[in-house]
């Protein structure tokens, strides 16, 4: 049922609000940006499979859900970073990447989607960890990209208050 709601809810807001590649650059080896498409990205198909495996269907929902991108949690005298939310509609993009406290990006890597699966989006064990680790107050804002798999992209910053678990 809740597939249902999710896909009227990404057929009704259609992507709109997106930013075109074209003016956020190239990405180098370091991924930083210089200037035209992405190297090593191509645009997939925007067909709407009901399952949230394109931009098309996980833009809308990512957009709505900002807030929730990344998540900061105090445990055992350290920060923990995470990107659950983020990696739980990893299928349509092609690229998160994130900054600490405005230093360099870096690449958070993405498990592959699992199409041809009844949960494609689904978060494994043999994933990996949905976090990093920093030192205890280390983490003063996050900053995080996007690049969806139709090349468009998406960005946000948070301070540390408005993500840090209670």
């Amino acid at each position: 049922m809740i597939d249902w709601i999710l896909a009227g809810i990404v057929l009704a807001l259609g992507g709109a609000g997106e930013t075109d590649v074209a003016g956020a650059g190239n990405m180098d080896p370091a991924g930083e940006s210089a200037g035209g498409a992405p190297t090593g990205f191509a645009a997939e198909p925007q067909v709407p499979t009901g399952q949230f495996t394109t931009a098309v269907e996980v833009k809308p929902i990512l957009q709505a859900t900002k807030a929730n991108w990344v998540a900061v949690r105090e445990y055992e005298g350290r920060d923990l970073l995470y990107v659950t939310h983020l990696l739980s509609w990893r299928c349509g993009m092609h690229q998160v990447r994130y900054a600490i406290n405005d230093g360099p990006m870096q690449v958070w890597p993405l498990p592959p989607c699992l199409e041809g699966t009844a949960q494609p989006n689904a978060i494994r064990a043999e994933d990996g960890l949905p976090y990093q680790v920093f030192g205890l107050g280390n983490v003063g804002s996050v900053s995080v990209e996007i690049l969806f798999d139709d090349l468009t992209t998406d960005s946000a910053r948070f301070d540390r208050a408005q993500v840090l678990m209670p």
